[in-house]
């Protein structure tokens, strides 16, 4: 099962381990569709273009040989997709599959690895279970929210009667009654499993479907903990070779709106604290919150044509700013100044926060930017 990311509020640890290594990295976006007979050789074609860029920005022969390498490696998928690298001192740090090839290849050589397309395309990622079930156990497959997958086969404790009689006679009702029972505790195995996976990864959501009975077994004996959180439909079937598109199709509806009550759930919060004046706003605003701990959310509108920029600490993923005197008098030796987009994601992945990616007519923002504050104080804002 694949992680689906949607445009919910984003947690930005997976790009952690870029931002705590300072050096030169080497952003690169490329499409890696490979339809044609000459596909492998365009892709090839592209990534020198991109290359002889980078050579000119002071990306190193090392580094970018890492690049090619894992570019020519990945293997070949169908359809129309992209690739996503970051690399650095002579070694790929990350490599991600896009689900649609860039809008044009870039490539970038500068002090922070250049994520904001990779984000933006990313999206949340949702924790869900989805449950696969039948009338003597069930397939349960997971996504945390790092994207990990987990897989789970259960089979009920239970294997007779399975099936009703209808032979006629007195002991129909019985057998009626022992099947529904055989049922009812498979479905019971089944539910304890999903709610146990369902915690580990602090699912958002449990889908499930297969045989109608069974799924009907599955709800009652899930714990009400999750029912609240349950979709249920019939479609899918544990059959060899079984279609599941449209199980798939209600996985991928329950998830986004999954994330898109998160975000008016997100956006609500700081209308409420821009009414009482708690709310961050505006980049200078946003930016002392970031640096003070206090950004819970950070709503952003995605403008990749913005030349803004802001100064960071190298060697510290917290310590950002509009002005690097600010820095130097903190005893910043070295400030950097970098694109506001890339010191933005550092300081959300370094402080904890989370990211939204709104668009201008979902919520106004002073200068694009806000934020939720997981406290206030009684201070303004100080200039940064």
């Amino acid at each position: 099962m694949p992680a689906y990311g949607y445009a919910g509020p984003m947690r930005l640890d997976f790009l952690r381990p870029l931002f705590d290594q300072p050096g030169l990295w080497v952003s690169v976006y490329l499409d890696a569709t490979r339809a044609g007979e000459n596909a492998a050789h365009e892709v090839e074609l592209r990534w020198r273009a991109l290359r002889e860029s980078l050579t000119a920005q002071g990306a190193d022969e090392a580094t970018l040989d890492a690049v090619a390498e894992a570019i020519g490696a990945h293997p070949y998928q169908p359809g129309r997709y992209g690739l996503a690298v970051f690399a650095r001192a002579g070694q790929v740090a990350l490599l991600e599959t896009l689900s649609a090839p860039p809008a044009a290849d870039e490539a970038y050589a500068g002090p922070l690895p250049h994520a904001m397309p990779l984000v933006a395309q990313r999206g949340e990622d949702v924790p869900y279970v989805r449950v696969l079930a039948d009338r003597t156990g069930g397939d349960l497959d997971a996504i945390s929210a790092g994207g990990v997958p987990r897989h789970r086969q259960v089979t009920g404790d239970e294997s007779f009667p399975l099936r009703k009689v209808h032979a006629g006679g007195w002991s129909d009702r019985r057998y009626d009654q022992a099947a529904e029972e055989t049922w009812k505790r498979n479905a019971g195995n089944v539910a304890t499993a999903a709610a146990e996976l369902a915690d580990s990864i602090d699912a958002e959501v449990i889908v499930v479907g297969g045989d109608v009975r069974a799924v009907e077994k599955f709800e009652g004996e899930l714990p009400k903990r999750w029912r609240e959180r349950l979709v249920r439909t019939d479609a899918g079937s544990r059959h060899a070779g079984a279609d599941e598109a449209a199980l798939d199709d209600v996985t991928v509806q329950a998830i986004a709106e999954t994330a898109d009550r998160h975000v008016r759930e997100a956006i609500n919060r700081y209308r409420t604290q821009l009414g009482d004046g708690t709310a961050g706003t505006g980049l200078t605003d946003v930016v002392t919150r970031l640096q003070r701990g206090q950004a819970d959310i950070v709503l952003l509108h995605n403008d990749p044509s913005s030349t803004d920029t802001l100064w960071i600490d190298p060697g510290d993923v917290t310590l950002v700013s509009v002005d690097d005197h600010v820095l130097r008098e903190a005893g910043v030796q070295d400030p950097r100044k970098v694109r506001a987009d890339a010191a933005l994601l550092r300081a959300v992945a370094g402080t904890g926060a989370s990211l939204i990616l709104v668009a201008p007519d979902e919520v106004e923002l002073e200068h694009g930017i806000g934020a939720v504050l997981r406290y206030a104080d009684a201070s303004s804002a100080a200039d940064v």
